[in-house]
């Protein structure tokens, strides 16, 4: 959204609100294919310019975009997403607008990931639903070393729920969630999580746009906050070996005019056919969209039995082995829980593709498999054939290969957005395969 297709008032608002917050400069945000937030940086004298779509900037040098001989691309920041950072930069207190991309011709880009959030949440709206999105993003803190570089070690040796004085980044947790309640955010809950290092922050569900909005705000603070307590915030999906690696659990749902389209008091387990088509669509395209989900090598090794991340393609109402779990809570709250995606993905793509996964299951009403109550680590890889539960894919490559075969991916992401990450990615996976790493030499050195 700009001032020329949003109402007048909405764009005089935000410059009533910088005047009254003495903002001296506004961040203009956007994020590229993988999901690293870019910034054009303007002095606030120059914030109803921006709001009225005059700022360019050179596509060419951000990953994924353009060629540079088609290197100007407009940013339109979406009125909606104004917000002031709790600090203040050089003495000026900063705010920030996310952005959409569009081309110098007042077109879309075709390969800004907001934009294929928005297209998706679009064929929703025309379907009749809007999708909300409750994401619990884990990560990890380090000290730095004297050179304030991040190191591995990490603050503290507590577990799954501990205080101070045996959680130590309990003071640097708080100021994060202190951070972004003044940002807006309506937290719900933060805690020390399993291994030591590792934190969670909840907040509250919002539509599918504004969840993604925020998950990326929210890795900025946290990083901010982190540097502020001589620490270093990482969202590496497994960056310590033998301890649980770090998620992003998704809390999903549907509304419709009536409501929450997943409950149906009468219905099966008190779910809406709705519901049930909508899981049986993530579990037809759960290996398809794993590599935009779970997208860096070091995803898998977190996707591996024993540390709690889910590995089987099964849905269940009980226990938190499957990819898919269904709370007990119903009426308002009926919501699914996607637990495969982690904290490195691009969240505007994740969202997308989840979306599309879960449409596509309501329009060919696609039912799930029978849930499941038992724990799915403990079973014989027989008995989980004989249930038909499928495995998610053991690498990145494996996942690349499983995202060409599943045309809805293709189709959700644009052939510019989705050719660009497989290239990527499959560049990311070569590079990793040619390296001798610290395994191999420790293995095989002095074996051989």
């Amino acid at each position: 959204m700009n001032c020329l297709n949003v109402k007048k008032d909405v764009c005089e608002r935000v410059l009533n609100e910088a005047r009254a917050k003495d903002v001296k400069f506004v961040m203009l945000q956007f994020s590229d294919i993988l999901g690293i937030v870019k910034n054009v940086a303007i002095p606030v004298e120059r914030l109803g310019e921006a709001l009225a779509g005059h700022v360019f900037f050179d596509g060419s040098s951000i990953e994924g975009f353009v060629r540079i001989e088609e290197s100007d691309m407009v940013l339109l920041p979406d009125p909606g997403t104004f917000a002031v950072y709790p600090w203040r930069t050089n003495g000026g207190t900063t705010a920030r607008l996310i952005c959409d991309v569009y081309t110098p011709e007042g077109k879309p880009f075709e390969g800004c990931p907001r934009g294929v959030l928005s297209r998706a949440r679009e064929e929703a709206r025309r379907m009749g639903f809007s999708m909300m999105a409750g994401p619990e993003p884990e990560f990890f803190l380090f000290e730095r070393d004297a050179q304030g570089k991040p190191s591995l070690v990490t603050h503290d040796q507590a577990s799954y729920f501990d205080l101070s004085p045996v959680d130590t980044g309990e003071e640097a947790r708080r100021d994060m969630v202190l951070a972004l309640t003044a940002m807006g955010f309506d937290v719900e809950a933060s805690h020390h999580e399993v291994a030591p290092g590792q934190h969670e922050i909840d907040f509250k569900y919002a539509d599918c746009l504004t969840t993604a909005d925020n998950i990326v705000t929210f890795r900025f603070v946290v990083r901010m906050c982190a540097m502020e307590h001589n620490l270093h915030a990482t969202f590496m999906p497994k960056p310590i070996f033998g301890v649980p690696g770090s998620g992003m659990h998704i809390h999903l749902s549907l509304y419709d005019e009536k409501g929450n389209a997943f409950w149906d008091p009468d219905g099966e387990y008190q779910l809406s056919d709705t519901a049930l088509y909508f899981i049986g669509g993530l579990v037809k395209h759960a290996r398809g969209f794993t590599a935009i989900c779970n997208p860096v090598v070091n995803s898998y090794k977190r996707l591996v039995p024993g540390y709690e991340a889910p590995v089987y393609v099964a849905w269940s109402l009980k226990n938190r082995s499957p990819l898919i779990r269904v709370p007990a809570a119903r009426g308002d709250k009926t919501r699914i829980e996607l637990r495969s995606p982690d904290p490195s993905c691009n969240p505007y793509l994740a969202l997308a593709v989840i979306l599309k996964a879960g449409l596509d299951g309501v329009k060919n009403r696609i039912a799930p498999p029978p849930p499941v109550s038992e724990n799915v680590y403990s079973m014989q890889d027989e008995e989980r054939e004989s249930l038909g539960i499928d495995v998610l894919p053991g690498s990145l490559k494996e996942a690349l290969d499983a995202m060409e075969d599943d045309p809805l991916i293709r189709e959700t992401l644009g052939d510019h957005i989705y050719f660009r990450f497989l290239d990527a990615k499959r560049l990311e996976w070569d590079i990793y395969r040619k390296q001798v790493h610290e395994w191999e030499i420790k293995q095989y050195f002095t074996m051989f």
